[in-house]
């Protein structure tokens, strides 16, 4: 159970209704504080609409971050939201594989993707020789993106947890067609 109310627009002010406009539990709880909402949604839609990081990899190295972290809320909600930029089930799966140190049929470039998410989730920051194969492959730009998506969803999972936003009802059966693990 969440720590703070979770808020629909009827109980906020006009001004701040459409902090609710995507009606999610993490939103309806950040609407508690509508000036820290505002704020955190600022990274976060960058990140989703205007990066330009391929959004496959961007989806990929989230789930990391989620499986990495045992976060069943960013865990569900990204299955679902990689399923819409071209994340596959097998590409799902392959994330315990590769976290496990297992082979899998991931292309190299998302195997490196997923690796920097886990140093930078497990170790604070990426290796010199992560860092080096990614700027080659990427370039600044794009690798920049990468950087801020990691360090944003480490963000986002610690408040999530802090907070204790609940699953919705809807998400859960993401967290059965992919359960994370439970150790």
């Amino acid at each position: 159970m969440a720590r703070v109310p979770y808020l629909q627009q009827s109980d906020l002010p006009p001004e701040h209704r459409d902090l609710l406009a995507r009606p999610i539990a993490l939103n309806r709880a950040m609407a508690n504080n509508p000036e820290a909402s505002k704020a955190f949604s600022v990274p976060a839609m960058y990140i989703r609409h205007k990066s330009k990081l391929d959004p496959r990899l961007r989806e990929l190295a989230i789930l990391q971050v989620g499986w990495l972290t045992r976060s069943p809320y960013e865990w569900s909600h990204h299955v679902k939201i990689g399923r819409d930029f071209g994340v596959s089930d097998g590409d799902i799966r392959a994330i315990a594989d590769e976290t496990a140190g297992r082979p899998s049929m991931l292309e190299p470039l998302a195997r490196l993707v997923l690796r920097a998410a886990r140093e930078m989730t497990n170790g604070l920051a990426m290796t010199e020789a992560t860092y080096a194969a990614l700027e080659r492959e990427l370039g600044r730009e794009r690798l920049i993106d990468l950087v801020m998506a990691v360090a944003f969803y480490n963000g986002v999972v610690r408040l999530l947890a802090t907070l204790q936003i609940d699953v919705e009802p809807e998400y859960e059966p993401y967290l059965r067609e992919h359960p994370l693990p439970k150790d």
